[in-house]
């Protein structure tokens, strides 16, 4: 597989939002920011920016009725995803230099759950963030995927917008001596041939604890070799998340020893490895993008 150029991206948008005082609180964790303080999103935007991200983030992780309510859902999911965008698309565009704004499509029904994932309720979330997101986003990104069949329904949706699409999956914390698994169990090298036949621009993976990404790495690029799709990271700071975990009940601790030095030795395991993306996840924060940047 030829090298590709380094990509930037952003880091985590949810603890950078409360790091800066922004309104922030479970269970609308960064949506919350978007509703009553949506120059506090401006500011992480052009932060991440600031520190040299190519591409930023749109902040519609938590624009899903599992974090802001069925009924807010329904009557201001559509106008949040088209805020969102229009700030995200507005950050960049303010850049001065070109900057690209991913529309991130997350995980429906909580993070690190494949056992909740519900496609038909996915189907319906889902739409109203894309159809808000469209106008603004230069490709899609469908983060913390635990399965492969929600990468494959995100294709779907996405399809008829004619934009890229890179999709990014949560790998298992914990799996000794075995090859690297999504949340879900299934392969990593499955998810590398999917993410091939669906077409995607590039094969991420994300909000997991570097130290299993280098594996996934690896795995991705042995089945992906002359392929040009672009391979990438974007490691959490959280201790390992187990499969009980309960997504959006508290707020994890942030480990002490992913400084941005530390957090950077791992990227440059990743990038040795085989990836043209990097960034970072929750509690990874533009002083560890600014460093990525060099």
């Amino acid at each position: 597989m030829e090298a590709s150029p380094m990509f930037i991206l952003d880091g985590g948008t949810g603890r950078e939002l409360q790091r800066i005082g922004a309104p922030f609180r479970q269970p609308e964790w960064s949506a919350l920011a978007l509703i009553e303080g949506p120059e506090f999103v401006t500011r992480v935007h052009q932060a991440y920016i600031e520190a040299g991200a190519d591409v930023i983030t749109t902040n519609t992780y938590a624009v899903v009725p599992f974090h802001i309510g069925e009924e807010r859902f329904v009557q201001s999911g559509l106008a949040l995803a088209t805020l969102a965008g229009k700030l995200a698309r507005d950050a960049a565009d303010g850049a001065g230099r070109p900057v690209r704004v991913a529309g991130s499509l997350p995980p429906v029904c909580g993070s690190y759950r494949p056992d909740l994932v519900d496609l038909e309720r996915a189907r319906q979330v889902l739409g109203v963030l894309i159809a808000g997101l469209a106008p603004s986003i230069d490709h899609w990104q469908a983060e913390t995927l635990s399965t492969l069949a929600e990468a494959e329904l995100v294709a779907e949706l996405v399809a008829p917008s004619g934009k890229p699409l890179w999709l990014s999956f949560t790998l298992q914390d914990e799996v000794a001596d075995a090859p690297p698994q999504l949340r879900s169990g299934e392969p990593v090298r499955d998810a590398a041939l999917l993410a091939m036949r669906l077409g995607a621009e590039a094969l991420l993976f994300n909000c997991s604890q570097p130290e299993v990404m280098e594996a996934a790495l690896r795995e991705a690029r042995s089945m992906l070799e002359g392929s040009a799709m672009r391979l990438g990271v974007y490691a959490n700071a959280f201790p390992p998340m187990s499969a009980e975990a309960e997504a959006n009940t508290a707020l994890c601790p942030i480990r002490a020893d992913l400084t941005p030095a530390g957090y950077a030795a791992f990227a440059h395991a990743w990038a040795e490895a085989g990836a043209s993306i990097l960034g970072g996840c929750c509690g990874i924060g533009p002083e560890h993008i600014a460093v990525l940047r060099g």
